[in-house]
């Protein structure tokens, strides 16, 4: 068998994912933790009295406390890989992958284990958002004159 024919039997017996029934579900998840997010705004904001501000802080704190503590369960693995994109907001799946970097090297110590791991995954985050940050302030720069 040579690697062309291999190539064709991967790919026959290689199982099928459904992009829209996966498009579907990401934007209907995605759409329900909208509702909860903002539904937990409202409630900070008339029970607690807090500005919009204050209560859009409090409440991007409850979401990264809430991923990483499922992350911690073990529930949000499962819930991800059900739900595909709907989790991986940027604030929910920015929390799951700090935690779950830090959960998978914790046995090697604080040093070797959480301290050089910690951003394993979302170290590219950090670097692209912080490139396209700059590069976007320069552009604003140059056309601003």
């Amino acid at each position: 068998m040579n690697k062309d024919e291999y190539k064709k039997l991967v790919k026959k017996h290689e199982p099928q994912e459904n992009k829209l029934n996966n498009a579907i579900i990401a934007f209907l998840v995605g759409g329900t933790v909208g509702f909860i997010v903002e539904g937990i705004i409202v409630i900070l904001m008339n029970v607690l009295n807090l500005t919009r501000i204050d209560a859009t802080v409090w409440t991007s704190l409850i979401v990264i406390f809430t991923a990483s503590l499922f992350t911690a369960l073990g529930f949000f693995d499962n819930w991800m890989s059900k739900a595909k994109a709907g989790l991986l907001l940027p604030t929910t799946g920015f929390a799951h992958s700090v935690s779950s970097s830090a959960l998978d090297y914790k046995k090697e110590g604080l040093i070797m284990g959480l301290g050089s791991n910690f951003f394993k995954l979302a170290g590219s985050v950090i670097l692209y958002g912080i490139l396209a940050s700059f590069i976007l302030v320069i552009v604003k720069v140059i056309i601003s004159g």
